[in-house]
């Protein structure tokens, strides 16, 4: 196979990873049994490192923050151009096609299929919250081109469960399907809809993004010590982009939206839930969308579930992988629960080894050693929801009643879930205090 492809240090050789568990399993269960690697993906894949966001990044580099008063035009169009700061600031092409974006869905875009896609994504809020964690989050862990730029703004270490949380705010977002209660403040007519949280959440995430690769270019970042060796920065602490590509590029994007899509999918599946292929095109199709709004070249986007598949084998295959960079992220992560509960707290115990387990059963053993996640005998346990999710979703097909009360569970699930959002932030603050207003 040619090597043209190897054009950055963080790449390797596609058969330095054959023994990896994860690349195993999605080959012989999840491709097409003639599959090979293809060099056209892997020249896409290396070109890929070296392209961030085209729209937003000259804005950024500019010093120009676009998140608030894009929102302010979009949703308010009549206010003073003046007061937005719309007329001087940002009277640009850039501007002109992030509001073209934004202000409209792309005639791609199926509301009917994304909600579809919602509604199954978000069925089980114990098990998404379980495999954004210890699936995601933890499996990209081990490949540092994904996780160094997080580590560099110092949040993944120090600040684990708003992290977390936050992501997991994201999630729920923009998967938010629309309220039956046409009178509430927070009804949306589809999913996504523009106005919805998800919508407003993709704007300041993509802001975020370009503010992020910025300063790493220009080394307004420092490099900590957990990562020094791995970063390969530069001497004045700039990132080092012969080895790494562009900070946040597109290839990593791509990866990223197949963490949040395809794996999730995948893991719910695994665990017994019943995801109909309409279910799993909605998923995806929802994520497209997301993912186009933060800045994701959709030619650059598998297009469908075999075509996901191949896209992540191949970019697992050529990725450095580096456990010492992810441990102290891994353990952040691992030990929230004694953190909340207590050190001593038996329950809090519990609860991390069975998120070791799940990470250890849908990855692979090879990564739980690496990050130095606990090893339980019992770690097959968390096995014995799929006959329990099964069962729930037989009788959600086949019973009206049955279904009802699944709903209401799962929204009462979801309500308890949602416990460090509804403290620390904003919009599920708003949400809720109005709920409560209306129930007085």
């Amino acid at each position: 196979m040619p090597t043209s492809y190897l054009s950055h240090g963080r790449t390797t050789e596609v058969d330095d990873h054959s023994e990896l568990q994860v690349l195993q399993r999605i080959k012989r269960y999840l491709l097409p049994k003639d599959f090979a690697i293809s060099n056209e993906l892997l020249l896409e894949l290396a070109q890929g490192y070296d392209l961030g966001d085209p729209i937003a990044d000259p804005l950024i580099q500019d010093g120009i923050k676009f998140a608030k008063p894009l929102q302010a035009q979009i949703l308010k169009p009549n206010l003073d151009n003046e007061k937005n700061k719309l007329k001087t600031d940002l009277n640009r092409s850039e501007f002109n096609q992030l509001y073209q974006t934004f202000s409209c869905h792309p005639d791609w875009f199926d509301p009917k299929l994304a909600a579809i896609g919602a509604a199954a994504y978000r069925r089980y809020p114990l098990m998404l919250i379980w495999l954004l964690r210890n699936v995601a989050l933890m499996a990209g862990y081990s490949i540092p081109a994904l996780s160094l730029p997080l580590i560099q703004t110092g949040a993944l270490v120090h600040d684990a469960l708003p992290r977390l949380m936050r992501t997991y705010g994201y999630i729920l977002a923009v998967s938010e399907y629309p309220n039956q209660d046409q009178s509430a403040k927070f009804a949306f007519d589809t999913v996504l809809a523009i106005g919805s949280e998800g919508w407003r959440q993709s704007i300041n995430v993509r802001q975020i993004h370009a503010l992020v690769r910025h300063k790493l270019l220009t080394g307004k970042l420092a490099v900590p010590d957990l990562a020094k060796n791995a970063a390969r920065a530069q001497a004045d602490n700039r990132w080092n982009t012969d080895y790494w590509g562009i900070p946040i590029n597109q290839t990593d994007m791509v990866a990223t939206h197949l963490q949040f899509s395809l794996l999730i999918m995948r893991g719910l599946q695994l665990l017994g839930a019943r995801i109909s292929s309409e279910e799993a095109a909605g998923i995806l199709h929802l994520w497209q969308l997301a993912s186009f709004w933060l800045g994701v070249d959709l030619k650059r986007l598998p297009e469908d579930e075999t075509a996901c598949w191949a896209w992540l084998y191949t970019y697992l295959s050529i990725q450095q992988l580096d456990f010492e960079v992810g441990r102290p992220l891994a353990k952040a992560l691992h030990d929230l629960p004694s953190q909340l509960m207590g050190e001593d707290n038996r329950r809090g115990q519990f609860v991390e080894l069975v998120n070791a387990s799940v990470t250890r059963t849908l990855v692979g053993d090879d990564i739980g050693d690496g990050l130095n996640l606990p090893k339980s005998k019992l770690r097959f346990g968390v096995l014995s929801s799929v006959p329990i999710l099964f069962a729930l979703d037989t009788a959600r097909l086949h019973n009206d009643k049955a279904a009802q009360k699944l709903e209401q569970f799962r929204a009462k699930r979801q309500d308890n879930m949602n416990w460090w959002l509804k403290k620390h932030d904003d919009y599920y603050k708003s949400r809720y205090s109005q709920i409560n207003l209306k129930m007085l």
